[in-house]
């Protein structure tokens, strides 16, 4: 069957690569095989080469999924879809009149149009998941830290594996700048198929719960499923404390393919008590003696971290590179995981001692200066008292030194708990902008303001970033620690008009360069 338009060159182009990057074509009555509640009108035996939920992305010979985002309506690009040589329209909506009857439209049950698409894709790409072991990590804190360590061990172990979260999705062809922590499913899926092509036979991926609500892993059985902790965060989508968590017990109670075969869960959190019975089984770990996995003979320093772990496997000893207690929960959390994949002992050791930093996470930033520089990516009120918590427990007798904004556009209510938490543990506070987006960042500035009065914390206001970081570091001396908290791993900043590059970890080397420490100069 044809198109309502043929396309011209471009589009022909797009399809030719769209046909060699694939490599397959299929029946559309194959592609959709399996959804309930759809109902067809045309015929279902167009050959689909792609799937797509942007229209930009659509070439010819491409099936369309139509649906109501949270910004803009899929069925608002329908008609660009046709134009650029769509084969047939999925969308909650009825068939409009104006739709050629030749064009086959499929009409999904209103509500569940993302359980279809992840349907689709999975079909599309030959569920690919089910080759491979999925080991999930969900919970406001330590998610990317977890999937760098457990990755870390599993290539220690001689797996090929994928590693899907904040900081990028990586898979044996290479890496992708991650747009979302978890990608849409028609992306996941692609990316298992990668993955299972190079002969893997593992993905570590961060589920954000907004992933879990909008259905992009539905249809994925989880090897195991790893629950961090529960802080606030995310409110302004969930408008609860127990939707969100309610979100992330999705993850545990099964994404439409049956519940984990191992949950991880930290049990010093409580929420813990509310997940442990609805995996096949389940493993728990925190810093509690009644933790399947738990920690004896801590050694914390600037540059490393030593600890036994005691675990149902037996004694392993630790040796990280990563700093903190913090790092105490996420390292027994990727050897729980570890174990639940059946990976030894002496492998999961040297796994650990192998991962040396995870991008914007404590990540040290020396040039040779007299105090410590710490790039983080903690951006709630939660994540910065642990941030600042690690930083005083490293070095009780220097001062702290935090920077830090809240973001734009995010919930409001989480800025005064953030300027408190700051406020309360650091000596110095300076206020500044992290991503305003569309709001006023003296706005967003004054909300977090409420937080340090309320604790009488000593702070500075400067909203340009690049200006804040030069206070910031300007103010430190010998055997102060300043911690650049909020943007982490980012390389941009987002404004109201433009988003334009910045990395707190680059400017902070440049301004370190500038004022004659010369360890190493920037490119």
């Amino acid at each position: 069957m044809k198109s309502v338009v043929e396309g011209g060159p471009k589009v022909q182009s797009a399809t030719r690569r769209l046909k060699k990057r694939v490599g397959m074509q299929m029946e559309l009555s194959e592609v959709i095989a399996g959804i309930e509640g759809v109902r067809v009108t045309g015929s279902t035996r167009p050959r689909v080469v792609a799937v797509a939920c942007d229209s930009r992305k659509v070439a010819a010979d491409t099936l369309f999924f139509a649906m109501p985002g949270a910004k803009t309506d899929g069925n608002e690009f329908v008609a660009d879809a046709l134009a650029r040589g769509a084969v047939a329209i999925a969308s909650p909506n009825p068939r409009p009149a104006h739709i050629s009857q030749d064009v086959t439209w499929i009409e999904m049950t209103a509500g569940s149009e993302r359980k279809a698409l992840a349907l689709a894709a999975a079909n599309f790409y030959g569920h690919p998941a089910e080759a491979l072991k999925l080991a999930g990590v969900t919970g406001t804190n330590g998610k990317t830290t977890i999937t760098f360590i457990l990755d870390s061990i599993l290539h220690a172990a001689g797996w090929k594996t994928g590693r899907i979260g904040t900081t990028g999705y990586q898979t044996p062809r290479g890496s992708r700048t991650a747009t979302n922590t978890t990608p849409e499913s028609l992306d996941l899926q692609e990316m298992f198929a990668e993955v299972r092509g190079a002969g893997g036979t593992a993905a570590v991926l961060e589920v954000s719960s907004h992933s879990l609500v909008m259905d992009r892993v539905w249809g994925c059985h989880f090897t195991v499923a790893i629950f961090t902790n529960l802080t606030r965060d995310h409110l302004n989508f969930h408008k609860t404390f127990e939707e969100y968590f309610e979100a992330k017990r999705l993850l545990f109670s099964g994404t439409g393919a049956g519940a984990p075969d191992v949950a991880v869960i930290n049990l010093d959190d409580p929420y813990a008590s509310r997940l442990q019975a609805l995996a096949k089984r389940t493993l728990t770990y925190g810093l509690s003696e009644a933790a399947d996995l738990t920690a004896r003979k801590f050694a914390l320093s600037f540059s490393s971290l030593e600890f036994t772990a005691q675990t149902p496997a037996g004694k392993i000893e630790v040796r990280s590179s990563l700093v903190g207690r913090i790092n105490v929960y996420n390292i027994l959390a990727a050897i729980g995981a570890a174990l639940a994949l059946d990976v030894p002992v002496a492998t999961i050791e040297e796994g650990i001692a192998n991962l040396e930093q995870v991008p914007g996470r404590f990540e040290r930033i020396d040039e040779g200066q007299p105090f410590l520089v710490v790039v983080d990516y903690a951006h709630a009120d939660d994540a910065l008292r642990n941030l600042i918590s690690t930083a005083r427990e490293l070095n009780p007798a220097g001062r702290i030194i935090t920077l830090f904004g809240a973001g734009g556009e995010r919930d409001r209510s989480t800025r005064p708990p953030m300027g408190e938490a700051a406020g309360s543990l650091s000596d110095l506070v300076i206020l500044t902008s992290d991503n305003p987006r569309t709001e006023d960042p003296l706005l967003i500035i004054n909300d977090v303001v409420v937080g340090l009065q309320k604790v009488n914390a000593q702070y500075r206001i400067e909203p340009d970033r690049d200006a804040a970081l030069e206070i910031a570091i300007d103010e430190a001396k010998a055997g102060d620690i300043v911690l650049l908290a909020g943007k982490g791993h980012e390389n941009y900043q987002i404004l109201r008009d433009r988003t334009f590059e910045f990395d707190d970890r680059e400017k902070a080397r440049a301004i370190l360069y500038r004022r004659g420490f010369v360890k190493k100069k920037p490119l």
